[in-house]
């Protein structure tokens, strides 16, 4: 009796991990195409090798500046 209770729990908490996982996905809004400058700016910053903080500096830098050459 306590295998069948407790294969009825393990089932309920698959179906419903894998239910919730079906509901997240379905709202998330797909994400934005990434602009040209965007691209751009982070294939400089992988070519500098900078991760963290520096590459987030420097790719809105780059933005900035790339915003300013295109006006």
């Amino acid at each position: 009796m306590k295998s069948i209770l407790i294969a009825s729990a393990a089932a309920l908490l698959i179906t419903a991990g894998a239910a919730a996982a079906q509901t997240q996905t379905k709202d998330k809004a797909p994400p934005k195409p990434r602009s040209e400058a965007s691209i751009e700016c982070s294939k400089q910053a992988d070519a500098k090798g900078l991760k963290g903080k520096e590459r987030k500096k420097f790719r809105a830098k780059c933005k900035r500046e790339y915003g300013k050459k295109a006006a």
